[in-house]
């Protein structure tokens, strides 16, 4: 057996490192010039993480010296680097996979220059990793410096009037820095996000060497932090009995660091906590407080040579900033994957993306999806459930191994899409807000509706009645 792995970031290494204890022959396939993925991606001053590091690393592969509560981009790919040193993974970096095709005996993976062929392919691109810039008019006409935040390649905007359009979780990491340094900052926002305060701190030395050398320390505040994030966290989410706790101390902090009431009630959103992602930070509020920040809250009508314009006129700006998130629904994309039938996948998800646990499709045998379409988390840390479903995955090669060629089946597809939409529809993504969790049609793509504990027994093993299997691989 051979297996593909299309992406090298925490998914992606995950699985590799499973396949590589396994003996499983593999190859990794990254279009980038190294391992990351996200992380080696977003370079943009602030760039970091809302979930603790030691629940943001692999259980199998603890990192127990990190610097701080919450780390840092350069710090979490540090850690991606180390993994993928430590057990030899070395992926066939600057190889993009442009086409993946069944052609009855097994997959052939396309790349530019050459065809290969694997007994089973495992996506792992993720859902944030193509910039999404808003259509603007006039876009093309700003003589300055205009990029997507995921961009961001050194740029240094000391002196300049700087335009950031966008609020979410981005937009609230790099504001602080640039605002520190820029001449002018202008913040443009379409809807206001929840905000909560980010209990950041650098670990004190006795605390670091504590998670280093006392046995279970690291393991016991990992199972401490996770129990929290899905008592209190999650329930906030399904309307439960936190959401107005999450609703009162957002306010709370949103008053307690801006005092002008206009700017506050700029801030404050109408719907309820949740529906967006909520953003986790301690300094975006005050950044907006600076006398060199602007909120700007009218639409944007046009973006001119010398900078922004809206209803009340032209705004000027050396740079332009794009905090504006990703293609988060579009899956796969825009890589093509086709069966032995001729099928697109993306025809088949044209209504909006669906997989059995997230990992599968009728109609596409051997081929599994990490980080697929709902098994995002809105409360709590992916790599758990990354690493759930590589275990996922695992039994499932051993069951091809065995019985031949495996293919979810479509009434275990419409069995599982249908409980999954009736759990969804009772949570806050399905408000009225537009957030990157939705099609533009307002389906649910991305998010799973339950707790993460619940998503890792239901993947413990695979169910081999909700599969067919054919010979041949």
């Amino acid at each position: 057996m051979r297996v593909a792995i299309v992406g090298a970031g925490f998914g992606g290494l995950c699985m590799a490192v499973k396949l590589t204890r396994s003996g499983i022959p593999h190859v990794v396939f990254e279009k980038g010039a190294g391992v990351g993925g996200t992380w080696r991606d977003n370079t943009y001053p602030g760039a970091g993480c809302d979930i603790p590091s030691h629940l943001y690393s692999y259980s199998f592969d603890p990192y127990c010296d990190w610097s701080r509560r919450y780390p840092g981009q350069p710090e979490i790919l540090a850690y991606l680097e180390m993994i993928a040193a430590k057990h030899g993974i070395r992926p066939r970096f600057g190889t993009e996979v442009t086409e993946l095709a069944h052609d009855g005996a097994g997959w052939l993976v396309v790349t530019p220059g050459s065809v290969e062929r694997f007994d089973v392919v495992v996506t792992a691109v993720g859902q944030l990793n193509r910039p999404h810039v808003p259509d603007i008019a006039g876009a093309g006409s700003f003589a300055g410096d205009a990029f997507h935040s995921a961009r961001w390649a050194g740029r240094d905007l000391t002196g300049q009037r700087v335009a950031v359009i966008g609020t979410g979780s981005s937009a609230a990491q790099l504001i602080p820095p640039v605002a520190e340094t820029a001449g002018h900052v202008d913040v443009y926002q379409r809807t206001p996000n929840w905000v909560l305060p980010k209990a950041d701190a650098e670990f004190a030395p006795l605390t670091r060497a504590m998670f280093r050398w006392v046995p279970g320390a690291h393991r016991a505040y990992r199972r401490w932090f996770f129990g929290y994030v899905e008592k209190t966290l999650w329930p906030a989410l399904v309307g439960g009995w936190s959401t107005d706790l999450v609703r009162q101390k957002a306010l709370a902090h949103l008053r307690r660091q801006v005092p002008d009431p206009g700017l506050r009630r700029a801030l404050t959103p109408g719907y309820p906590p949740g529906c967006k992602r909520v953003v986790f930070d301690s300094l975006f509020y005050p950044a907006l407080t600076r006398p060199n920040v602007d909120l700007v809250t009218e639409p944007i009508v046009r973006i001119a040579p010398e900078g922004v314009e809206t209803p009340s006129g032209l705004r000027r700006a050396d740079t332009i900033v794009y905090a504006t998130g990703f293609h988060s629904t579009e899956f796969l994309l825009p890589m093509t994957v086709t069966n032995a039938d001729g099928r697109d996948l993306h025809d088949q998800w044209k209504d909006g993306a669906e997989a059995y646990l997230g990992l599968a499709a009728p109609g596409f045998p051997n081929l599994f999806f990490l980080y697929g379409p709902n098994t995002n988390l809105g409360h709590n840390s992916i790599v758990y459930m990354l690493e759930a479903q590589v275990r996922y995955v695992m039994g499932c090669l051993d069951l091809i191994a065995r019985r031949g060629r495996m293919e979810v089946t479509e009434g275990a597809m419409s069995a599982y899409t249908s409980a999954l939409n009736r759990a969804l529809a009772a949570t806050v993504w399905s408000r009225d807000c537009h957030s990157w969790y939705k099609t533009a049609d307002g389906k649910i793509t991305n998010n799973w509706p339950r707790t993460a504990r619940e998503y890792r027994r239901i993947t413990r093993r695979p169910r081999p009645g909700a599969y067919k299997f054919g010979a041949g691989r």
